[in-house]
């Protein structure tokens, strides 16, 4: 079945939400990677999508981001029936930087800035944002891990998205490289935009979450405020074993 979208059945809950999720489902033959998840994220907040490897996580953010397609549901971004990769409207990171080793970074964001009809310019600022100015014309097969993140993220940021989708967007970082990008994310969402972010680091990531979605072997088993989520003294690490039968993040 093709996804289903319609704006104009939209509830003011989901014209309220940055991104509204209902009955999702994604099916690969007989397998169900996804089955029945409905949850929203909320405008000027860093939502924490969380769960153990082959939860459907991943899965989940391809299908929001329009990388994947779903079996069925239906997916609202800003209450709308908005194309995902809509200049503007949403920036994923979810697969590795996509750049050809031989490329600069210079020159891989330059071809996405013109298919996407953005302005040349764009592409300093992001390379300046995320402190790959100084490397921008060194191909990119000589990039470190951290680096390929960078330009990863460089790219998912290009049109300066209401909603930014990252998917373990830490690897490789080295401490100061973390810290950057929980201030860059805070910032982002102190100033009203969207983030929505998968680690496998549950420590770190409860620096900076202030909603916590938690699945579970294909479904939402938990959706909550950060503060609810530590409420009593537990850990977001507590909780997030409790709800997965102590599986790996």
């Amino acid at each position: 079945m093709e996804i289903s979208r319609s704006a104009g059945t939209s509830t003011a809950g989901q014209a309220s939400a940055a991104v509204t999720v209902e009955g999702l489902a994604k099916h690969y033959g007989r397998f169900t990677a996804v089955e029945d998840v409905s949850f929203s994220i909320r405008r000027g907040a860093v939502t924490g999508f969380f769960g153990p490897n082959g939860a459907g996580k991943t899965t989940v953010l391809k299908m929001i981001s329009g990388i994947a397609r779903a079996s069925a549901g239906r997916i609202l971004l800003n209450g709308l029936d908005t194309p995902a990769r809509a200049a503007g409207t949403l920036g994923a990171f979810i697969e590795p930087c996509g750049a050809h080793p031989g490329r600069s970074a210079r020159a891989h964001l330059h071809s996405l800035a013109t298919m996407a009809g953005l302005p040349g310019t764009r592409v300093s600022e992001v390379l300046a944002l995320v402190g790959l100015e100084k490397d921008a014309r060194r191909r990119v097969g000589r990039y470190s891990l951290g680096m390929r993140q960078r330009l990863g993220l460089a790219a998912a940021l290009l049109a300066d998205p209401d909603i930014l989708v990252l998917d373990e967007p830490t690897n490789g970082l080295d401490p100061q490289g973390i810290r950057w990008l929980r201030t860059l994310l805070r910032e982002r969402a102190d100033a009203g935009g969207t983030v929505v972010l998968s680690s496998h680091s549950l420590t770190e990531a409860a620096s900076i979450v202030d909603d916590v979605v938690v699945i579970h072997r294909g479904r939402i088993v938990r959706h909550a405020p950060m503060g609810a989520i530590t409420r009593g003294g537990a850990t977001l690490e507590d909780v997030f074993l409790s709800l997965t039968g102590g599986e790996g993040a």
